[in-house]
């Protein structure tokens, strides 16, 4: 696969539809040509411990940012045509969806792939497939790792080498 765009979304509670950041890169013809990234008011609107200690944001830091269906509004000809790849899909395809129903969004049915899935038959011998553990195998050292768009990043590098 030469032609995709990695996704990641980080979440501000145990709800799915709670997206409060999302990063994106494009790669075409194996090659990353572009990227986004932006905060997003959740919904629901609240923080719990657990999610900010994974990824530092807090109600503050999104307070004042788009709503997700404002944000998706920028990304749609961004990925338009493109499948969607993640580190554990159904994850991040679980977030999407959510959102799409929270804002009452006709969902297109995006076509996602999943670099989890995958480096789990493509790498067998690590000791585990988490994101950071596949990058540095990819020969990709993810740093600031749960920020969504670093994640991203990551993201795209191992689809790179193994889908």
């Amino acid at each position: 696969m030469k032609n995709f765009a990695a996704i990641d979304f980080e979440t501000a509670n145990t709800k799915r539809s709670s997206i409060c950041s999302v990063g994106i890169v494009i790669v075409r013809d194996n090659e990353i040509i572009d990227s986004f990234y932006s905060l997003i008011h959740p919904e629901p609107d609240y923080y719990n411990y657990r999610c900010s200690q994974v990824h530092g944001l807090t109600k503050a830091d999104t307070e004042e940012s788009p709503v997700f269906s404002e944000v998706w509004g920028k990304i749609e000809n961004i990925i338009k045509g493109l499948p969607l790849v993640a580190h554990n899909c159904p994850f991040d395809e679980g977030c999407l969806k959510a959102a799409f129903h929270v804002y009452q969004m006709d969902y297109p049915e995006y076509e996602f792939y999943d670099t989890l899935c995958v480096s789990r038959r493509v790498f067998p011998e690590l000791p585990n497939h988490q994101l950071q553990t596949v990058a540095a195998k990819c020969n990709y050292q993810l740093e600031n790792h749960h920020h969504a768009l670093a994640d991203a990043e990551a993201c795209a590098w191992i689809a790179r080498e193994i889908l």
